[in-house]
């Protein structure tokens, strides 16, 4: 194998399925096939998901909440995909650990690097919930965050587009994808 551990950041967003907003079973089970055959390979694989397909924090403040509620909701949405995910890829008989940036111990366990690191030298997959615990940062910044913090050879992003583009491609149809 190419990579012995990486980081891999879902969106949440392409876990939406006809309804608009949720997590639809049959992409959450395509993810975890797809994470399975990676992990059936010695892959240690770390995950931050995203929670945009339950609540985006960033537009808090257009609805009238104030943005650091927006941010912190925006993390317990994080949360619920990475519930989600867990149990999804559990059932498909991977073991698991989820940690989580902000203190929720009836849920799941606090972020502790070297913690994070010995779950996966013995072989769980690592879930990352609620971002990096503080407003005004994306999942996307955890990612890196977390992929520095356990020595990940690579980060993987796996959105609902296609590559690298001069600018959001679903709302600037000119947008031009890069090499």
């Amino acid at each position: 194998m190419k990579y012995k551990r990486i980081l891999l950041k879902l969106s949440g967003e392409s876990l939406v399925g006809d309804e608009g907003y949720g997590i639809d079973p049959s992409k959450l089970k395509q993810y975890v096939e797809e994470i399975k055959l990676a992990h059936d390979q010695g892959v240690q694989i770390a995950i931050v998901i995203g929670g945009g397909n339950i609540y985006r924090g960033a537009q808090a403040a257009k609805i009238g909440i104030d943005r650091v509620q927006g941010d912190y909701m925006g993390m317990m949405a994080t949360l619920i995909n990475s519930l989600a995910l867990q149990s999804a890829l559990e059932n498909a008989g991977i073991f698991t650990r989820l940690l989580s940036a902000i203190k929720i111990e009836q849920i799941c366990e606090t972020f502790i690097r070297r913690r994070a690191i010995r779950h996966l030298e013995k072989d769980r997959v690592v879930i990352f919930g609620a971002g990096t615990g503080n407003p005004y940062f994306t999942t996307d910044s955890a990612a890196s965050l977390r992929a520095i913090e356990i020595e990940a050879d690579v980060v993987l992003k796996g959105t609902r587009v296609d590559g690298i583009y001069s600018s959001d491609p679903e709302k600037d149809p000119t947008a031009i994808k890069k090499n």
